[in-house]
């Protein structure tokens, strides 16, 4: 295999790989070994079709594409590993020469990685956060604690806002029932306004045995476009009504709610909690207004395929979370009313802020010296280890030369992030 650069504008770059004759003839023979027990013409066997038969039936580029896709993956990855010049996109592949008995030619079209001209990096001001917290704060997430352990009592009195009514309901649009439109033994929280226009509040006042009529209206942008912007009647009969009960604010509520006795020892503790996630939150601000300073004032041309492969990258990984719960990306979008270009283009601004962030960081490392340590990367295994439940070594082995790498890189970035915050100026 052989390899030239050419370097394009903004920071992107040509490959032109070139993969020996030999080794395009191999991968043609094996495209046929593949694909030819699907051949069938008269006279031979399924099967035992000669590879110049089909040739000279079908084309002598029968073969090329499949011979083409099984070479590109492994020449282009020597090619990376062979080019001095660091590559941050996926590529765009187009092949130039493809013919049997010549050397097979493809370009690759990538982006590299930028240069960072850093400006200020010390000293940055940012303002300052104030992390006392107050009576109310602490009054507010006791009654968070109340709200979480309340319980449900069925009530003789009308619906209030606030109650569960308990409801059967059938609806009706044009004389006609729709799907989706009945339920029995509903329970329907009054004021969460999860039943489409003013339903709810149409139940407020009315009483346990009611038989109520329902007029609301679907709204025009209604996931069910038959429905979209149409009026509707339900009938609803309330079967019970239940209001919430919160427990009494009292050392027995303490006790039961958190491993102190008293609810004078359980405000400190909570007290104690919102200080550290407030300084948390603080340091986690102050780091993130002091990298955003430092990349203001930094200079970089950043290559629009390096965003798009860090668009594609986020909605991969927001895919794979979905899969995590049972959902794909093509029902998360029937649901939500997205298409996949639309989600690529919602993330592109906070696929830009990420790359320069890391490129800034990078540079700050680079300029200080900032590297991470043997010691570093132990520990970092060791947690992931802790994490995934394997052993360290096992961790080792699964992620190789690359993954240290990887990780050593991400250290430093991160001390880098560091060292801008320790050194900022709070105004």
């Amino acid at each position: 295999m052989s390899l030239q650069v050419e370097k394009l504008e903004k920071n992107m770059a040509k490959l032109t790989i070139e993969v020996p004759a030999e080794d395009l003839e191999k991968a043609i023979e094996q495209a046929y070994q593949k694909n030819k027990g699907r051949i069938q013409i008269p006279g031979f066997r399924k099967g035992k079709v000669p590879r110049k038969m089909i040739e000279q039936m079908y084309g002598k580029a029968f073969f090329y594409e499949d011979a083409a896709n099984a070479l590109i993956p492994d020449a282009y990855e020597k090619a990376v590993e062979e080019c001095e010049e660091t590559i941050v996109s996926a590529p765009k592949i187009a092949p130039v020469q493809l013919e049997a008995g010549k050397p097979f030619i493809f370009t690759a079209e990538v982006a590299l990685k930028p240069a960072v001209t850093l400006g200020k990096y010390k000293g940055v001001e940012v303002a300052k956060t104030d992390t006392a917290v107050t009576d109310e704060e602490v009054e507010a997430d006791l009654n968070r604690q109340r709200e979480n352990n309340s319980r449900m009592v069925t009530v003789e009195r009308p619906v209030e806002d606030g109650d569960i009514a308990v409801i059967d309901f059938e609806g009706f649009v044009d004389g006609n029932t729709f799907e989706g439109g009945k339920g029995e033994n509903y329970s329907l929280g009054i004021g969460t306004h999860s039943f489409v226009d003013n339903f709810e509040e149409q139940l407020i006042g009315k009483n346990t045995g009611d038989e109520v009529d329902v007029n609301v209206t679907f709204p025009e942008n209604y996931q069910a476009k038959e429905l979209a912007g149409k009026p509707a009647l339900f009938k609803v009969s309330i079967k019970e009504v239940k209001e919430k009960q919160l427990p009494d604010l009292d050392d027995e509520f303490a006790s039961e709610v958190s491993d102190f006795e008293t609810l004078a020892e359980y405000r400190e503790d909570i007290r104690k909690k919102l200080t550290e996630k407030k300084e948390q939150d603080a340091k986690n601000a102050k780091e993130d207004a002091a990298v955003a300073a430092v990349v203001a004032d930094a200079q970089m041309e950043i290559p629009d395929a390096m965003v798009e492969t860090q668009q594609r990258q986020m909605v991969d990984d927001f895919a794979q979370r979905l899969q995590m719960q049972g959902m794909n990306l093509e029902m998360y979008c029937q649901y939500t009313g997205q298409t996949p270009e639309n989600m690529l283009e919602s993330v592109k601004p906070e696929a830009l802020k990420r790359i320069q962030s890391r490129l800034v960081l990078e540079a700050v490392a680079a300029a200080e010296n900032i590297q991470a340590t043997e010691e570093d990367y132990e520990k970092e295994v060791a947690r992931m280890a802790e994490s995934y439940k394997m052993e360290a070594d096992k961790v080792k082995e699964i992620m190789g030369d690359k993954g240290k790498k990887q990780i050593m890189d991400d250290l430093a970035v991160s001390r880098a992030a560091d060292f801008i915050r320790e050194n900022v100026v709070e105004a």
